[in-house]
């Protein structure tokens, strides 16, 4: 059996802003852009893996969440502690330096780290934890 990662999930708040981020500072190319209710869903990813995505959703979208748990998600995203994603670049200097340059919130310069990687931090526009490992 093979099982491939097709798409994650990553909750956004404001689709203009996440498409400036994914889109013009990570480079990431739209693949979808789709609006309902009121509500936009965008999906992004890499030119070069067409089978792999992103899906920036908003995060009032799930029928099955209540009131409650919808405000508790918003304060979360707002701290910067509801979703995350980890990404990998052959180039991380170059890499960091886009994002700072797009005015993108760095959470954590590039470092080596002691577990054996190196590695940088960002928040996207609604919070999102973004760490970008360098290839090796």
């Amino acid at each position: 059996m093979k099982i491939t990662i097709h798409a994650s999930f990553l909750p956004q708040n404001d689709p203009d802003a996440a498409l400036a981020f994914y889109r013009d500072a990570l480079g990431f190319e739209v693949r979808n852009d789709v609006g309902y209710g009121g509500m936009r869903w965008i999906t992004v990813g890499p030119a070069d893996q067409p089978g792999t995505s992103i899906v920036l959703h908003p995060p009032a979208a799930d029928p099955g969440v209540t009131d409650d748990e919808r405000r508790t998600i918003v304060e979360m995203m707002a701290k910067g502690t509801y979703a995350g994603i980890l990404l990998a670049t052959a180039d991380l200097d170059s890499t960091f330096a886009r994002l700072r340059a797009s005015g993108a919130e760095v959470v954590q310069e590039p470092i080596e780290q002691p577990y054996g990687v190196r590695d940088t931090a960002f928040r996207d526009p609604a919070g999102n934890l973004v760490r970008i490992q360098e290839l090796r």
